[in-house]
C-alpha cells in the first residue's frame, strides 16, 4: 500500500506545507496537500489512484482538487512512454507560478494602498497629515517587495 511507504517526518512535511500553501494561495485543503505532495515528489510523479490513495480521498475530491491545480498552472500532467496511464507532478516552474501570485498580490496592494493616500490627502487632510509618513512607507515598502517579485520571475525565466 503506497500511504504506508510515504514516512511519517514525509507526512508531517506534506501537512505542513500544505498548511502554508492553502494559507497563501487560498486553495481548499485537500488540493494544498495534493500539492504538496507533487513538490516533495520526485520527477516520476503519481498516478491519480496514488494520489487518491496516499491521501485517503474520494475519487470525485481528488478529481475536482485536481481540476484546480491544472487550472492554476501549479501541476502538468505527462505519459511515461510504453504507458497509458497519465501521471501528475508538480509544475516545471512552480517557484515561478508562486512568484507571480506573490508578484501580483503586491501589486494590487500597492494601487489600493495608493488610492487610499491619495483619497485620504484629499479628503481627509488631517488624518493623512497624522498617518502619512506611516502610510507612505508601507506604500514604499510595497513597490519595493513587487520590484523585487518582477526581477526574481525574470532571473528565473533566464534559466
Amino acid at each position: 500500500m503506497l500511504k504506508e511507504k510515504i514516512s511519517k517526518e514525509h507526512s508531517s512535511l506534506i501537512e505542513e506545507i500544505g498548511i502554508v500553501i492553502e494559507e497563501r494561495a487560498g486553495l481548499p485543503p485537500l488540493a494544498a496537500r495534493i500539492y504538496a505532495t507533487l513538490i516533495l515528489a520526485s520527477d516520476d510523479g503519481f498516478t491519480f489512484e496514488d494520489i487518491s490513495e496516499i491521501h485517503q480521498a474520494s475519487k470525485s475530491a481528488v478529481s475536482n482538487s485536481l481540476s484546480v491545480l491544472v487550472k492554476l498552472e501549479y501541476i502538468e500532467y505527462f505519459t511515461k512512454p510504453g504507458e497509458r496511464k497519465r501521471y501528475i507532478k508538480a509544475s516545471k516552474f512552480y517557484v515561478k507560478t508562486a512568484i507571480e501570485k506573490y508578484s501580483q498580490l503586491f501589486e494590487k496592494e500597492v494601487k489600493v494602498v495608493r488610492k487610499i493616500n491619495e483619497f485620504n490627502k484629499k479628503h481627509n487632510p488631517e488624518k493623512f497629515k497624522n498617518e502619512q509618513s506611516a502610510a507612505i512607507l508601507y506604500q514604499e515598502y510595497l513597490t519595493r517587495l513587487s520590484e523585487g517579485f518582477r526581477r526574481k520571475m525574470d532571473e528565473i525565466e533566464g534559466l
